[in-house]
Parts: structure tokens; sequence; C-alpha cells
């Protein structure tokens, strides 16, 4: 990526998380309520057998607890983040990715520990029994050991845009995940959650290179959705 090209997209994430710091919570819980609402109604929520969903920080972003709730009682089966380090990176590979492990139960969820950015994370002891959404158990180190079948992926961002451009928190995780899917030959259903202070006006858009994934839906926190037009 180039140097002009990160400095835009760190630039836009200073604005942004600028913007949501003074963002009340009761707005962002009100936010969370019309977007999940409008997830749960989507066709491809309700076809989907396999998802993955993030787990939200405490604040700043919709919240996906309704979501996994939702999700685990209809008996999908539900994959979530968890991102570690290769011991031996190759070429061209990140020093850190991210694998979706199984969650396999609302008791579950409740246990899990927050980590640095506050989000509940899987322990590492628990990840080499967990299904991964690429097959098999435990992590992939890299491997897309088998075609990933996951039907659905519900993804966080800092900005989003008209064209259904994302912007993430810098790491890349994502991005590679996809890249792993595409390389798989099965690419999840895109949908991307927004807060409104999140979308970018219609005449701005979201830096973005070759390695970087658009999304198949955006669904805003006024209860919103938008599709590509065909």
């Amino acid at each position: 990526m180039s140097t002009s090209m990160v400095a835009l997209k760190k630039d836009l994430r200073k604005k942004i998380r600028l913007i949501l710091s003074d963002l009340p919570d009761a707005a962002a819980a009100s936010q969370t309520s019309n977007a999940v609402k409008t997830l749960l109604s989507l066709p491809e929520y309700k076809a989907a057998k396999r998802i993955s969903v993030y787990l939200s920080m405490p604040s700043g972003e919709i919240s996906t607890t309704g979501i996994v709730h939702d999700a685990l009682k209809q008996g999908k089966q539900v994959f979530i983040p968890y991102t570690y380090k290769l011991q031996a990176p190759k070429e061209n590979e990140p020093k850190s990715i991210m694998d979706m492990v199984e969650l396999r139960s609302l008791k579950e969820l409740e246990s899990l520990e927050p980590d640095n950015w506050g989000i509940p994370t899987p322990s590492e002891e628990s990840i080499s029994s967990r299904a991964n959404s690429f097959g098999g158990v435990g992590l992939t180190g890299g491997e897309a050991r088998s075609e990933s079948n996951l039907d659905l992926i519900v993804m966080p961002g800092m900005a989003f845009d008209s064209g259904f451009g994302r912007l993430g928190h810098g790491k890349g995780f994502y991005d590679y995940f996809l890249r792993r899917c595409e390389q798989s030959s099965r690419m999840p259903f895109r949908v991307g959650l927004s807060l409104t202070e999140q979308l970018l006006p219609s005449n701005q858009s979201v830096p973005m290179d070759s390695t970087d994934f658009r999304l198949d839906a955006l669904i805003l926190g006024n209860g919103e959705l938008r599709r590509p037009a065909v």
C-alpha cells in the first residue's frame, strides 16, 4: 500500500474517531436496535446456515449481541473472529491474521473475556477444540485447509461510503481473511453495519486499493438497507 494511501486512511480514522467520541450511548443503542432489526429480516441472513459475526467493542460501533442471540436461537452455526500471530509468515503474508472459530452457545458468549479493545474473545486454550470456518478444528496457520463455507459475514468498520467501500481499523484482518475465502473459491455474502455517523457524505469515498473488498450490502443505524444498483 502506498504511503499516501496509508496517510489518507489514518487521517479518516482520526476524524471518525473524533465524531464517535461525542456519540451518546443512548443514540448508539437506538441505532443498534434499528440496524439489527433490518439485518434479521435480510433474506441472505435468513437463508444462511453458517455465519460469521464480529463481537462488538463497548462503544463506537453497532453492537452485534442481538444478532448472535438470534442466530444461535435459529440453529445457525456462528463463527467469531480470533486473531493470532503466525509462527513463520510466508512472503506477502502478514505477521498476524484472523481465523473465524465457532461460538457454540449463549452461555459461552457470556463467559468470554474482553481483549485490549474490550472485545469479548475466546481463550487461547479453547481454540484447539473449536471448529474453524475453513474446515477442521483449531487454527489454520494461514492455510485455507478446505473451501470456506461461510454463507454470510457481518463486518465492522471505522467508516463506510455510498459505493460500499469500507475502512477497517488498520490491521487488514478482514480483507486478508476475505482474500483467503476468495482463494478457496467460496465468498460469503458481505454485509457491513454502520452507525449513521460512520457513513461518509455522498461526495466522499473511503480510500481503497486492490487489497480492499467492497460490501454486498450496507445496513445503517437508521434501519436503512443499501444494496449496489444492479
